[in-house]
């Protein structure tokens, strides 16, 4: 057994800080990248220039907004290449998170390409037919479909999209399936079958899923962590996704999620239609404008942000809870979220700003905090002596 020591440690915080570091900031340069480029390519009549080019070759408006999007996508693409390549390919083997070839990583882009596109060219249409047919209320009937859209894609992706992308098979530890199926009982939850995926062709990371909704409804476990966890780590790890589920998350979300998306397209409309004259243009419909709606996409998208986060992030308190109250497993539990930290190289301790605006995830510092201040925990961790009646605390580390 290999045996942990303060170097290994240490090295590996550094790691962790540094990879954590690197990512954050590669994403962060990317998306003000992105606003940039965005904006130059309208302000400097750039959008407008490849307009009349593609009239050449079409003069139906569909068609040409089709190619408009077309060709913008596939000219970000290629800019962004190196960036892509550098945060998703480099970083992860350089870190030792991967095992994709680089002919796998490309073919696991298309793939995902190939799928996003049978997807996203009805919707591009659907949402250039409402700009021209319902004026400045465009928004609702866009914001309608997409709601209907997110609801057949939870029904959808584990059963028919997921298989895409990776080997789902039924699990065929019964024991372990045993239990995770009294778990969902516990839960409320109707579980036909659990189910692994070999999530080691591409990472060495690991997870854990209960996704899709109606029959659909599916526990997923990553290979890599049947492999590298006992069953009863993977048991807490179970009861936490099982506790979004108890304690409501999924409703929630869905309605949070809804007036958020109602909302926010309302406000991109709104802006959008009072910006597009900033650039000299007057009719929304436009094609050489639209992108302007991607620049207050974002701009919404990064303000609400940490307000999405701060709800996400008491929602999986609440779950670590349920955890462990329903195991009685909070050494496990802990054990597992340590684990878990070190094999994904999570930043264990980040700067509270960083860990306040962009993490979805409270720090596993802060969870095991929050687990050891349970009273499951601190009961779990006192020892009775009969003969004189002490009480001694077994010592815990954080």
């Amino acid at each position: 057994m290999f045996v942990y020591n303060p170097f290994y440690i240490y090295f590996l915080y550094m790691d962790s800080k540094k990879y954590n570091n690197i990512k954050l900031a590669t994403g962060i340069g990317k998306g003000t990248a992105s606003f940039f480029l965005i904006l130059l390519f309208v302000a400097c009549g750039l959008s407008k220039s490849l307009l009349v080019y593609l009239f050449h070759y079409s003069a139906n408006n569909y068609i040409l907004f089709l190619l408009f999007a077309g060709i913008t996508g596939i000219a970000s693409g290629i800019i962004f290449f190196p960036v892509n390549y550098y945060a998703d390919f480099y970083l992860e083997h350089k870190y030792k998170l991967s095992n994709q070839t680089f002919i796998a990583w490309i073919w696991e882009d298309m793939k995902g390409l190939l799928v996003s596109l049978v997807l996203v060219i009805p919707l591009l249409l659907f949402f250039f037919y409402v700009l021209n047919r319902f004026g400045s209320n465009w928004w609702l009937p866009f914001a309608i479909i997409l709601f209907i859209l997110s609801v057949v894609l939870a029904r959808i992706v584990p059963v028919l999209i997921l298989p895409l992308f990776y080997k789902v098979t039924p699990l065929e530890d019964d024991d372990l399936k045993d239990r995770i199926k009294v778990l969902a009982t516990g839960a409320g939850i109707k579980v036909e079958n659990v189910y692994k995926f070999n999530m080691s062709k591409n990472t060495k990371k690991a997870n854990a899923a209960f996704t899709g909704i109606g029959k659909s409804k599916r526990i997923l476990l990553g290979d890599t962590l049947l492999d590298n966890f006992t069953k009863d780590e993977i048991e807490t790890v179970i009861a936490h996704e099982l506790g979004h589920y108890k304690k409501k998350h999924i409703i929630k979300n869905i309605i949070i999620g809804t007036v958020s998306s109602f909302a926010t397209l309302f406000l991109i409309a709104f802006c959008y239609d009072k910006s597009i004259g900033w650039f000299g243009y007057s009719v929304r419909t436009d094609i050489a404008v639209l992108p302007i709606l991607s620049l207050w996409a974002m701009v919404i998208g990064l303000i609400l942000t940490p307000v999405s986060n701060i709800i996400s992030r008491k929602f999986e308190y609440e779950a670590d809870e349920y955890s462990v109250g329903t195991t009685g497993k909070p050494d496990e539990f802990i054990n597992t979220l340590e684990k878990l930290n070190e094999q994904n190289l999570g930043d264990k301790n980040p700067h509270p700003f960083v860990e306040w605006f962009f993490y979805s995830h409270p720090s596993v510092k802060k969870r095991v905090m929050a687990i050891k201040s349970l009273p499951v925990y601190l009961n779990s961790v006192i020892n009775f002596l009969p003969k004189d009646g002490n009480v001694i605390l077994k010592e815990q580390s954080d």
